[in-house]
């Protein structure tokens, strides 16, 4: 079985957690930290599931060409 490797951005909100990969534009929650990401993972796994074969290659050639990082942005005071 191959693995492919997303991004997954996890952030609390309210009472629970979201997680989100913008790999693929794929979304879940919990109410934990790790229970979002379990979510996101089976999330992902269903999504994956459902693609056809092209679109599975195309997903495939992308993999190791992103880069995640952190940008500040000034913000005025209200």
């Amino acid at each position: 079985m191959e693995l492919l490797g997303f991004s997954a951005v996890v952030f609390h909100e309210g009472s629970s957690y979201s997680a989100w990969c913008p790999d693929l534009d794929v979304a879940s929650q919990g109410d934990t930290m790790e229970e979002a990401i379990a979510n996101l993972k089976e999330a992902l796994e269903l999504h994956i599931d459902c693609l056809s074969s092209v679109e599975l290659q195309e997903i495939k050639k992308r993999q190791g060409t992103r880069l995640v990082t952190t940008v500040q942005v000034p913000v005025s005071s209200c």
